[in-house]
């Protein structure tokens, strides 16, 4: 499965996130419900949710209305957020929605050029953008988004000025594009804010890829939610959900740099960590400090892996870190083994390793312990034996497709 969420249009903000969510089938009275039991703990917040049509397109509008819009400081913010507890929102929802402020924290901070702890929430402390927060991680997690690879496309920012509780600020503000650093955005097409950080913030903690198109994917429903302007164009949200031919899958990805051990002992690791979990082992020569040869060991393995596998690493290698990159998106073709008889000095049955993109094979070899094993018997070099049974399964494939 993938999900798009894309602003191409008319920008992104906290409730047009929950509004495209709700509208993809996130449960609209428990979203209500967390977003303002977590606003209550900063003020308090009346949550609507309706059916909307925005330049043609009908899609859901959240209006949160609230009375607090003092700022706070952030450790207060933080120790607000630790009281919040309700049987909808468990721990992962709540660090989902904690990663979200976090990233608004940190850039107010960059900006201000204070550290997080002088810093006060003026976007943020409000009790509205809680709301949204929350509602949205809530939201992510009820549709099983984490369970899915989601694409961000480029960020319409608006234009003009506006302001703030620091006066008088361009658009889009300097926290909007410090958040959306790395992703692809654009300035227009209207003079107005389009892009809030907030909602910023929650596409950077969502979206794990950014690119200017649509990915290869056979669409399965949409959700829009709608921005509360009038605009001439339709001020909405699309988020987009769907399969892909490819399949795909997250994975950790392991490394650390060795210069110590000699080639005996490396062979042994890499079959150490074979059998604790990992899904390949590799080993890339290198130059360390000092001039120094040595060896860039990376390894792949699941998450439920990953601490049996890292806790091999230190044992078996002695090194004093590990470079850990959790989530680490990866495509995998279909795979399937088929046999199939094979003229080489006589019939014999020799298998197949197909790779399927959907129902197309899009790469095939033979299995290396059939061709070794008909190498052996027939006294045929492995390479040519290899050659022909390729070459035999290539000429299946075309009468296949004839």
């Amino acid at each position: 499965m993938v999900v798009i969420i894309d602003p191409q249009t008319a920008g992104i903000s906290g409730n047009m996130v929950v509004g495209a969510l709700i509208d993809l089938g996130a449960h609209k009275e428990k979203v209500v419900e967390v977003m303002e039991y977590s606003a209550s703990f900063f003020g308090g917040a009346d949550v609507k949710v309706s059916s909307v049509n925005k330049a043609g397109i009908k899609s859901t509008y959240v209006d949160v209305k609230c009375d607090d819009s003092s700022s706070i400081k952030y450790n207060d913010f933080l120790k607000r957020l630790e009281n919040i507890k309700l049987e909808l929102l468990d721990e992962q929802t709540m660090a989902f929605a904690r990663a979200i402020f976090q990233r608004i924290a940190q850039s107010e901070s960059q900006i201000h050029g204070v550290s997080l702890d002088k810093i006060h929430f003026h976007e943020v402390g409000a009790a509205d953008a809680v709301a949204d927060v929350i509602g949205s991680a809530f939201s992510y997690f009820y549709l099983n988004f984490d369970k899915e690879v989601i694409y961000g496309l480029p960020t319409a920012l608006g234009g003009g000025s506006k302001v703030s509780s620091h006066g008088r600020i361009p658009i889009p503000s300097p926290s909007t594009l410090d958040i959306l650093k790395g992703a692809t955005s654009f300035g227009g097409p209207v003079n107005k804010e389009l892009t809030t950080p907030t909602g910023s913030a929650i596409l950077m903690t969502m979206a794990e890829n950014f690119q200017d198109f649509y990915p290869p994917f056979i669409h399965q429903n949409t959700g829009y939610g709608a921005g509360k302007m009038e605009l001439d164009f339709p001020n909405v949200l699309r988020i987009s959900r769907g399969l892909s031919e490819i399949k795909q899958d997250k994975i950790v990805l392991l490394e650390t740099n060795i210069d110590h051990l000699s080639g005996e002992i490396m062979g042994h690791i890499f079959e150490r960590l074979m059998k604790d979990g990992a899904l390949d082992v590799t080993m890339v020569p290198t130059i360390m400090k000092k001039n120094r040869p040595g060896q860039l060991l990376r390894v792949l393995c699941k998450s439920k892996n990953s601490e049996n596998v890292l806790d091999s690493i230190f044992r078996e290698t002695g090194t004093l870190g590990v470079r850990t990159f959790p989530q680490v998106h990866r495509s995998i073709l279909d795979r399937k083994i088929i046999p199939l008889e094979v003229d080489i000095n006589g019939k014999r049955k020799i298998r197949f390793k197909l790779g399927l993109m959907g129902s197309k094979v899009v790469n095939a070899r033979v299995e290396y312990e059939d061709a070794r094993s008909v190498s052996e018997k027939t006294g045929i070099p492995l390479k040519d034996v290899m050659k022909m049974a390729n070459n035999a399964f290539k000429d299946y494939l075309n009468r296949e497709e004839d």
